[in-house]
């Protein structure tokens, strides 16, 4: 039996290390036969490639949903929206709990905090609680907020905030209703202020087609993202996106894989969400342990649903080779 991959591929994998891989080669990689050893030689390659990178470092962000209400936005795939039905009244976790959170977190090894807010949550508000955040804890801040100003953006940095995660998400203006461009622009904000851009490739599906996803893959190259990698769209109960299923923990780690070698040398970390080990050894060394409100979870605190804590985070990290223990490339 022989072992030898199909040569076009051969020819981008062995390319892409030294010279990067474009997009209709990154499409190539994504339609390949799933359980081919094509496949196979794309996540071995983009494993090896980060561990050459980023010094077999395993990183956990610890994110925190600080706030969940009936969100007018009605972005189609979040469990957080006033049409999903599943919340019918404000919460929000209140400052000893969040800090609890983190400080439990911070001692159990964490590398970095993000802080998730909805849509509608005063911007104000986000500012006073890093702030407090700053003044008790040694992980770096990251906001995950709405579209923002240049101003808003240096008053981030004032808080404390030393990055912001952001994404054009798939779908963007079909299933929210924002705007792709307004995104962007916030993506530059960041970049122009001095904040560290966060990204992710999501909420995938199985309904993306290859050209969406690699377009979304090459904007995380060309903003310069910290890290970039994929998350899947998990269907809430009652999801108007639910009649297109979802896709398997081995297909997400097809497409970190490609999302990893189209970064290349750019980013300092790549992720894969929710955790799980597939995507660890194709090139992802980035989990989110998680506390408060998901858009994934029918739970107000996805740390008693579906989330994954710091400690099985760092688990699965030494399972598949790569040292939690480790200072984190990203801050």
């Amino acid at each position: 039996m022989g072992w030898h991959i199909k040569p076009k591929i051969a020819y981008i994998l062995d390319k892409s290390l030294d010279d990067g891989i474009s997009r209709e080669e990154a499409e190539t990689l994504i339609r390949m036969d799933l359980h081919s050893k094509e496949t196979y030689a794309l996540m071995e390659t983009a494993d090896r490639f980060s561990r050459q990178t980023f010094g077999l470092k395993g990183e956990n962000h610890l994110h925190i949903g600080v706030n969940l209400e009936p969100c007018p936005l009605n972005c189609r795939f979040c469990s957080l929206t006033k049409e999903a039905g599943i919340f019918t009244e404000k919460i929000e976790f209140d400052y000893q709990q969040i800090l609890a959170w983190s400080m439990e977190a911070q001692a159990a090894g964490a590398d970095g905090l993000n802080l998730m807010t909805t849509g509608t949550y005063p911007f104000k508000r986000l500012l006073e609680l890093g702030s407090r955040l700053k003044q008790e804890l040694t992980l770096p801040l990251v906001a995950n907020t709405r579209d923002i100003t240049h101003a808003e953006g240096e008053q981030l940095l004032e808080a404390g905030f030393v990055g912001a995660y952001h994404a054009v998400r798939l779908g963007e203006g079909r299933d929210t209703p924002l705007k792709k461009e307004k995104r962007i622009r916030t993506i530059q904000v960041f970049n122009d202020v001095g904040l560290k851009w966060m990204n992710c490739v999501e909420p995938v599906g199985p309904e993306h087609t290859p050209e969406e996803l690699v377009e979304l893959m090459f904007l995380a190259r060309e903003y310069h993202a910290t890290y970039s990698g994929v998350m899947r769209r998990v269907n809430f109960p009652g999801s108007p996106m639910e009649k297109y299923g979802m896709i398997t923990e081995f297909e997400m780690a097809r497409l970190v894989a490609v999302s990893r070698l189209v970064m290349g040398r750019v980013p300092k970390a790549h992720c894969t969400h929710e955790p799980h080990t597939a995507s660890m050894t194709a090139g992802a060394n980035l989990f989110f342990p998680e506390k408060g409100s998901s858009p994934r979870d029918d739970q107000a605190d996805t740390g008693k649903g579906r989330a994954r804590d710091i400690n099985e985070c760092r688990r699965l990290h030494w399972e598949t080779g790569w040292d939690p223990g480790l200072p984190s490339n990203c801050f």
